[in-house]
C-alpha cells in the first residue's frame, strides 16, 4: 500500500464501493460498460483497503486461474515478474540435472548378466 493520507484512502475505498454497487445498473445499459465500472471499483478497493486485499489473496489461493486474470487487470508488478520468470523457464527448458535423470529413466534397460 502507498503511504496516502487516511482520509484520501477512505475516500478512494468509498468511491470504489460505489462503483461496484453501480456496476449492475450500468450493466443494464447495452454494451460492456458494467464490466469496466466493476473492474475500476474493484481496483480502487483492492489498492486502498488492507482487509479487501487479504480477502483477495485468500480467494486467489482458492481459485488461482481467476487470480491470474485479476492480477492482469490490476497490472500488478508481482504478477509481471512471475510471468517473466515463467517465460524464461519455458525458454531455457528444465535444468540439466533433470534432463540427465529423465534420460536414465527413459533409457532402455541393459542386460548386464553373463550367461
Amino acid at each position: 500500500m502507498t503511504s496516502r493520507n487516511p482520509l484520501v484512502r477512505t475516500g478512494l475505498v468509498s468511491g470504489g464501493v460505489v462503483l461496484v454497487i453501480l456496476s449492475p445498473i450500468v450493466g443494464a445499459i447495452p454494451g460492456p460498460g458494467g464490466i469496466f465500472v466493476f473492474a475500476a471499483g474493484l481496483a480502487l478497493v483492492l489498492q486502498n483497503s488492507h482487509r479487501a486485499k487479504k480477502h483477495f489473496v485468500t480467494a486467489k489461493r482458492r481459485w488461482p486461474r481467476l487470480g491470474h486474470y485479476a492480477d492482469m487487470g490490476l497490472r500488478r508488478q508481482s504478477a509481471a515478474r512471475r510471468r517473466a520468470r515463467d517465460r524464461e523457464a519455458r525458454e531455457d527448458g528444465p535444468p540439466a540435472s533433470f534432463r540427465a535423470r529423465l534420460a536414465e529413466i527413459l533409457a532402455p534397460p541393459t542386460n548386464d548378466r553373463t550367461r
